[in-house]
């Protein structure tokens, strides 16, 4: 029995994602934003649903992250969490929600525990967000640490680049072990080189998880979009292993043709 897929009664915990690591156990977090898709992808086998604050750029419009609220994040949480039975499911702080105060980050961080059933929040940064994580975690918050490429700073870091290149490779490590101390039980690593996150993993006893980041990472995670081929151009992050957008493209082409020939509706789809 492995520590995330072998009990069926319950949702998984922070103590199975502990057993994951001391295990050796690799497991994978995938995105979701509906009751629909949620259901899909736990019956596929993940154990752990992000709900991101990337529903910003792939669900509602955005150029990026920044703009999307508390508001419009928590009707999505607590669609994910109704869709699902087993599955931990984790919602992303917003920029904006969590920055100004340790008092700002608990409100939020409250709101959605409360409002739609998270199990637990990410937020992203090192030095600068340990006050929140520590007073969360004091609070039976728990949390998700975020280091690397941050999509929030985007424009602080001049882009969507690999980070920790060169003298900035010691700093996330020690970040990265400031997180921990803070009472983060896992953290994301963005976006940086391999054998960087491969450190990073080896020093902790949470486990990484890993966007961009090599294998070496205790877990991987990707935006299902980019995973299902929703996009014409995925990031090179990720792997589409299928072509979901010309799958739906030609589906509905086909329906919209027989609709205007009259071949949709037929007798199977007609009542008497």
């Amino acid at each position: 029995m492995t520590a995330l897929y072998g009990a069926t009664h319950r949702r998984v915990s922070v103590l199975d994602i502990a057993a994951a690591k001391e295990q050796g156990e690799k497991w994978a977090m995938l995105t979701a934003y509906d009751h629909l898709t949620a259901g899909i992808f736990e019956s596929a086998g993940v154990p752990v649903l992000l709900v991101g604050d990337s529903a910003a750029n792939n669900v509602l419009g955005y150029e990026n992250t920044i703009g999307i609220t508390v508001d419009e994040m928590l009707p999505m949480v607590r669609a994910v969490v109704r869709g699902t039975q087993r599955a931990m499911v984790i919602a992303d702080l917003p920029f904006g929600s969590y920055e100004s105060s340790t008092t700002q980050a608990l409100e939020t961080a409250t709101r959605f525990f409360k409002e739609s059933g998270a199990h637990a929040v990410k937020l992203e940064g090192g030095t600068r967000v340990i006050p929140q994580i520590e007073t969360l975690v004091t609070h039976g918050i728990p949390v998700v640490g975020h280091l690397g490429l941050t999509p929030q700073s985007v424009h602080a870091l001049g882009g969507y680049r690999v980070q920790g290149r060169g003298g900035q490779g010691e700093e996330m490590i020690r970040e990265a072990k400031s997180l921990e101390a803070a009472g983060a039980f896992a953290v994301v690593l963005e976006m940086i080189p391999s054998d960087l996150a491969q450190r990073i993993t080896s020093s902790l006893s949470i486990p990484t998880i890993g966007i961009g980041a090599g294998k070496a990472c205790d877990a991987q995670v990707l935006v299902w979009q980019d995973l299902l081929g929703m996009h014409a151009q995925p990031p090179r992050l990720a792997k589409k292993y299928v072509d979901l957008r010309s799958i739906m493209s030609e589906a509905v082409s086909h329906w919209v043709s027989d609709v205007s020939t009259g071949a949709f509706p037929t007798k199977d789809q007609t009542f008497n």
